[in-house]
């Protein structure tokens, strides 16, 4: 199995839903749920990415996510019956994994049934079957561990500190993680760049 990989991202390929990564003079295309792929940093930067490889009769396809608990999760609903792999990613792509958790939990059939291609009876099957193998204290323990992780995943490592520094800034001025990782991961940040610059970036860009 393949755990995860490190390396430069080179391009986004929105039509497939995947990034290719090149490390090793190999290129990996890897597929990933919108969600993700609206997180991932500029091209040309590096990024790690936790892997799932699926082996087909005609291909191998690797799925790839920030972190490793978002990748045991996609293979839990990999687990039920009636959801494959694209299942499985469009509804990463329609809830957060955290959001997912907390949904199974809440007995939200609802808010699941509003992914692509799954309706209310394979909702409330999901639910059914993934209830016991999930606790509340390990979503809220995933849901630290996921915004950790996602805020120091693709930063270049003199620029690291500064960037994490600026998405905290914007977390404690009411934006959400996820809309502050963004926005810091558009700025074309240099070396040398403290976090006032990076932070007047981002929030130019979160203005427009």
């Amino acid at each position: 199995m393949i755990a995860y990989i490190k390396g430069r991202l080179e391009y986004v390929d929105p039509e497939e839903g995947a990034a290719v990564l090149e490390t090793g003079g190999v290129g990996y295309q890897i597929l990933l749920s919108g969600k993700d792929l609206d997180l991932l940093p500029a091209a040309g930067e590096e990024v790690r990415l936790y892997t799932y490889l699926q082996v087909r009769e005609d291909a191998f396809v690797l799925y790839g996510f920030f972190t490793r608990e978002d990748r045991k999760l996609f293979g839990q609903l990999l687990g039920v019956s009636g959801i494959g792999p694209k299942g499985a990613l469009g509804i990463l792509s329609a809830l957060s994994a955290d959001d997912l958790r907390f949904a199974v939990l809440a007995d939200d059939a609802k808010a699941i049934a509003k992914a692509p291609g799954i309706g209310l009876k394979t909702a409330k099957k999901l639910i059914l079957e993934l209830r016991d193998k999930l606790s509340l204290e390990e979503a809220f323990e995933a849901r630290l561990a996921g915004e950790r992780a996602k805020e120091s995943a693709a930063s270049s490592p003199g620029l690291t500190e500064a960037r994490n520094e600026a998405v905290e800034a914007l977390t404690a001025l009411g934006y959400s993680s996820s809309e502050a990782l963004k926005a810091v991961r558009q700025v074309e940040a240099a070396e040398g760049m403290d976090v006032e610059e990076i932070l007047k970036a981002a929030l130019k860009y979160m203005s427009f």
